[in-house]
């Protein structure tokens, strides 16, 4: 007999996290289980890639709503005190959205759904949680080692690197806790990565007049990916006579002020914030070098593709990229810091030679995981769940 599976998110907007789970679902057979995908917000680019045998259902329809703008108050008002509410009042949800449905497993796709899964009224499904951020390390949450522990209370926790797993493990109290402790690399399809970074268009290309040396960084644009670092050191760079270009990919609710802060710093002939794109592989594919300037992370995804895409790295000394990167075997780690970025950056641009090193590694580099055996891994966990 299926598995009935609940899975909750907050949307499917352009996140790393959203991306794996909609890969997951792209590739976990029909047969295996019923699921439900509960949105909060009904909206984001992965939508149409759902299956349609997967049952989407959600509270809230419409754009997700990144500014204060007069008209929209009400709206994003209602959003807040309706989800509040349902958070609150678990039953409601469990009666009127998801129809008095009952399931074997209920599965939070972030970490940000831990209290919405573990307060369900239904006490016999078994609860699973997938947890993409070092939580130690968070500016936006905070995490103390109680509130942590918290996520004891799941029956499996899935975690995404090697630094997550070790945070957990340290906290937990015994065998049996330990036991539900499980890491899993992200499902991530590198032959469609491959196959899109040769979709080129006139923003992709390469400049043939006056090339310099180009940066390219992707993410959602909020503070954790350090995307004003990247531009003040770019600023820094320029001024003491290295040439070169950057490109940022991305959008968020840090967008403007991104926007604002490379005009204020006078980079806006110099740097380029293309907003959001489907297809940002041409883009890695054109560079010189991929830069990660992010303040902290959990398995930054974007390394697999630049990788995958054999790219010369920098890298901020973040969760899971001294594992991805083979301990800076496949790129240069640089301290968490803006001033270990302008090292990283300033290396590259005075010693471009350096960076050889890295791309005779990556030639022959395979990944030591690949999309099916992450997929049978998640299959495996919830059939014994």
């Amino acid at each position: 007999m299926k598995k009935k599976i609940l899975i909750r998110i907050g949307s499917l907007r352009h996140g790393g996290a959203e991306k794996v789970l909609v890969t997951f679902l792209k590739n976990l057979p029909e047969d295996k289980c019923e699921i439900d995908l509960l949105l909060n917000l009904y909206s984001g680019k992965y939508l149409p890639e759902v299956p349609n045998w997967i049952n989407v259902l959600y509270l809230n329809k419409g754009e997700m709503i990144t500014t204060n703008r007069l008209q929209d108050i009400p709206v994003k008002a209602f959003r807040v005190i309706y989800q509040k509410m349902l958070k609150m009042f678990p039953s409601l949800l469990y009666q009127f959205i998801l129809k008095g449905k009952k399931y074997d497993i209920e599965f939070a796709a972030i970490h940000g759904f831990r209290d919405e899964i573990l307060n369900s009224p239904l006490k016999s499904s078994k609860k699973l949680i997938w947890i993409h951020n070092d939580l130690k390390k968070t500016e936006l949450y905070h995490y103390t080692d109680d509130e942590i522990r918290k996520f004891f209370g799941f029956d499996k926790i899935m975690v995404i690197s090697e630094k997550i797993q070790q945070d957990f493990e340290i906290l937990a109290r015994t065998e049996k806790e330990k036991n539900k402790i499980v890491r899993i690399y992200n499902p991530l399809d590198t032959e469609e990565i491959l196959k899109k970074s040769e979709l080129e268009n006139q923003t992709s290309k390469p400049e043939t007049q006056n090339p310099q040396p180009t940066f390219v960084s992707v993410g959602t644009v909020f503070p954790q990916k350090g995307f004003d670092r990247l531009l003040r050191v770019h600023k820094r760079l320029f001024e003491e006579g290295f040439k070169h270009r950057i490109q940022i990919l991305g959008d968020g609710y840090d967008f403007e002020n991104i926007k604002k802060l490379q005009k204020d710093l006078g980079v806006s002939e110099t740097s380029t914030l293309f907003g959001f794109t489907d297809n940002p592989y041409p883009f890695i594919k054109n560079a010189d070098i991929y830069i990660l300037s992010s303040r902290y992370e959990g398995f930054p995804t974007v390394l697999f593709e630049a990788i995958t895409l054999k790219k010369k790295i920098i890298a901020t000394d973040v969760s899971g990229v001294r594992e991805m990167l083979a301990d800076g075997k496949l790129g240069l780690i640089v301290e968490n810091s803006e001033d270990g970025i302008y090292e990283g950056m300033k290396k590259a641009l005075k010693n471009p030679d350096r960076f050889q090193q890295y791309e005779e590694h990556l030639k022959d580099y395979e990944m030591p995981f690949n999309l099916e055996n992450s997929v049978n891994s998640i299959i495996k966990i919830l059939d014994e769940l």
